[in-house]
């Protein structure tokens, strides 16, 4: 993949199998458990076995490797298997390390997992707690002692320059906010299912770092996700209609930092997810008027809107905008704010639902999608479509 050129890995795989359990607040099981069940739900619905697995991808932070998951799904014999880092920014990129497994011919099904008891467990929103020395940790020193030290913290600061750079307010977030929990209404399998929120309760929410409320940050969520990636050409005698890999990238921008990235030019963008825009549209030929729903990866509402801007569906400071006038469909099974806290798997799998037009909130037609995977960090997004 370059950032200077198109690369030729779109049309060569497809996701084939989505497969989840329960998202809930505690799981009741290891996170292990969690991900062979995941695993195995996905090879169900792909209509292949553990014996058809030869590739497993899956995210640093995960506690389950992937040869122990190996063995206790019932998969023998592996050719592949590789983990992303930098958090929910990994999301998309399992994919593409799958996609690109299947076209060189390295392995003939992949399956990507992610599974965690993020909320009965080790709770990510708690911020930096007894973590090992690390280079990449040493930036995080000239912030903590300020007191910025959870994820919520370290969004706030970008969330304010952007409010004072386009003269907006904190309710240009809650059109993030009421349109994913719209969508988590009528979504079963969410968490909000049946309580949607107005305008009104988004500003009424408890403050958590300034200009961010309870209703702007993501949920924290016990779980796992898994999807099963192959040919195009095998997909096609698989029973599920497949999700084509049209797109995938990977990005990092200068300057970057895990989540602290102040030393740039400006607050107000997403540096990285401009590398992964910029990859996509040429790799795919496509641009953002040909993109039928969006699956934004939404941990806190602002870097929603940033996304937007970045991709070039909007205007800088127009995200807000954009959000309230439902100019595109976005994050249809509910989003990180709404279903589930995934770490943005969940968000693929509901973007090969709306290939496959079996979404809850089904778009009319929905032929490519759009998937970001976690910003603020280096990160990853995909373009899925159908087959033909």
């Amino acid at each position: 993949m370059s950032v200077r050129r198109a690369d030729s890995l779109g049309g060569r795989a497809a996701i084939v199998g989505i497969g989840a359990t329960e998202f809930s607040k505690d799981s009741g099981r290891s996170e292990l458990k969690l991900a062979v069940e995941a695993v195995r739900a996905a090879l169900d619905d792909a209509g292949l076995t553990p014996a058809d697995v030869d590739g497993l991808v899956t995210f640093t932070m995960d506690t389950s490797p992937e040869i122990t998951v190996a063995q206790a799904a019932g998969i023998g014999e592996l050719s592949f298997f590789s983990r992303i880092h930098y958090g929910g920014g990994a999301a998309c990129a399992t994919v593409q390390q799958a996609a690109l497994a299947v076209a060189s011919g390295i392995a003939d099904v992949v399956v990507c997992y992610r599974a965690f008891n993020e909320r009965s467990g080790r709770r990510f929103g708690s911020g930096v707690q007894r973590r090992e020395p690390t280079a990449e940790g040493a930036a995080l020193g000239w912030n903590l002692p300020y007191g910025l030290l959870t994820p919520a913290s370290w969004v706030a600061m970008a969330a304010r320059r952007y409010l004072h750079a386009y003269g907006l307010g904190p309710e240009v977030f809650g059109h993030v906010a009421v349109l994913d929990r719209r969508h988590a209404a009528r979504n079963p399998a969410a968490y909000f299912h049946g309580k949607p929120i107005t305008l009104a309760d988004h500003a009424a929410s408890r403050r958590i770092v300034d200009p961010l409320r309870l209703l702007d940050c993501c949920q924290e969520t016990d779980g796992g996700q898994a999807l099963v990636v192959t040919s195009v050409e095998r997909a096609r005698d698989l029973p599920r209609p497949p999700a084509v890999v049209v797109a995938a990238a990977q990005g990092a921008g200068r300057s970057q930092e895990q989540m602290t990235s102040y030393y740039r030019d400006g607050l107000t963008g997403l540096p990285e997810t401009a590398v992964v825009a910029r990859q996509l549209w040429r790799s795919s030929g496509l641009s953002p008027a040909d993109i039928d729903v969006g699956i934004l990866y939404d941990h806190f509402t602002p870097f929603v809107l940033m996304q937007l801007e970045e991709f070039g569906f909007c205007g800088p400071g127009e995200g807000g905008a954009f959000v309230a006038a439902d100019a595109l469909p976005l994050n249809t099974h509910g989003g990180q704010l709404g279903e589930a806290y995934l770490h943005g798997m969940n968000g693929i799998a509901e973007a090969v639902r709306q290939i496959r037009g079996t979404s809850v909130n089904q778009v009319a037609r929905a032929a490519r999608t759009l998937v970001t995977a976690g910003t603020g960090v280096p990160t990853s997004g995909l373009v899925l479509g159908a087959d033909g």
